[in-house]
């Protein structure tokens, strides 16, 4: 069995730490629970662990099987104290967002062996994936390091995580653009086709919503020049090569923002850089993302007891 704790008995500073991470804290314990649900569904034990003969308490650590950046280590501990509830001791966390080596402890827990070990796999999972999407952002910021080019993340993330990998971007030092189809406007190169131009298509976006922001993708130098001298602020430059954006760069000069996107890959980030252009956009860092290497062990043998 495990202790199933609720929202109202996690701990105040453990709600806090999600709010003041950006994340909804409430939502983030029903996605653990919802996580739990598929481990153990309709009240289900852990058949294996429950088979095991007394096996008292324990120490685990989680460390790091390869150098990179942690994130989800907070989403961890929920996932951890819904398994253990009040009998779990957080003795060791390191925050999210932390630069790691091989062989560092980020996060040692103790009790109940059989709830820790049911709760194992669950709380890994969301620890090592969100290390992933940091780790691999952390990667883009050392690559445009020493520019003002910064690395941003898409919509392009996995139906109910989106929150948590935008979060994980920002352990690694990325910048999340908009959350949804409703916070900022995007026209791309449908809406320029069903709009008959891509000044039209900026255009009757102003007009429907002239308070919010408004990015325009465009497919060469013609059409950047004209939507912004339309107006427009952000442009997404889609697909163009480094001599084209550098161009852009020069034909725009402070008058809008540019990001790159299409085409875009690690090796090629110092030149992109190199443009002058002020974002890159990775879909890859939610979309495709390496999950990283945590493990958990016990440091020393269970002690008898509960």
């Amino acid at each position: 069995m495990i202790a199933r704790l609720s929202f109202a008995a996690l701990p105040r500073p453990l709600v806090d730490e999600l709010a003041a991470a950006g994340l909804d804290a409430r939502a983030v314990y029903e996605h653990v629970v919802a996580a739990f649900e598929e481990d153990l569904p309709d009240g289900a034990v852990d058949v294996t662990s429950a088979a095991m003969p007394p096996m008292g308490t324990a120490v685990a650590d989680v460390a790091a099987r390869e150098a990179g950046v942690v994130a989800g280590l907070v989403v961890a501990e929920v996932a951890f104290r819904y398994a253990l509830g009040e009998q779990l001791v957080v003795e060791h966390r390191v925050p999210d967002g932390t630069r790691v080596a091989p062989g560092d402890v980020v996060m040692t827990v103790s009790g109940p062996v059989a709830g820790v070990l049911t709760g194992e796999r669950t709380a890994l999972n969301f620890a090592s994936h969100l290390s992933g999407v940091a780790s691999a952002t952390a990667a883009w910021v050392d690559a445009l390091a020493g520019s003002r080019t910064r690395v941003l993340d898409t919509r392009k993330t996995l139906p109910g995580w989106r929150a948590l990998q935008k979060y994980a971007v920002r352990c690694g030092g990325g910048v999340n653009h908009r959350f949804s189809l409703a916070d900022r406007a995007m026209v791309k190169d449908n809406h320029v086709v069903a709009a008959g131009g891509v000044v039209e298509a900026y255009e009757a976006v102003r007009v429907a919503h002239p308070d919010l922001r408004i990015e325009v993708e465009v497919t060469d130098l013609d059409q950047l020049v004209a939507v912004v001298e339309a107006g427009c602020t952000e442009v997404l430059l889609d697909n163009m090569s480094d001599e084209e954006m550098t161009r852009a760069v020069e034909l725009v000069g402070a008058r809008a923002t540019l990001e790159a996107s299409g085409g875009i890959t690690l090796e090629r980030a110092p030149r992109i850089a190199a443009t002058g252009v002020d974002f890159v956009s990775v879909g890859a860092l939610t979309h495709s993302v390496t999950v990283f290497d945590l493990g958990l062990d016990f440091r020393e043998p269970a002690r008898p007891g509960a």
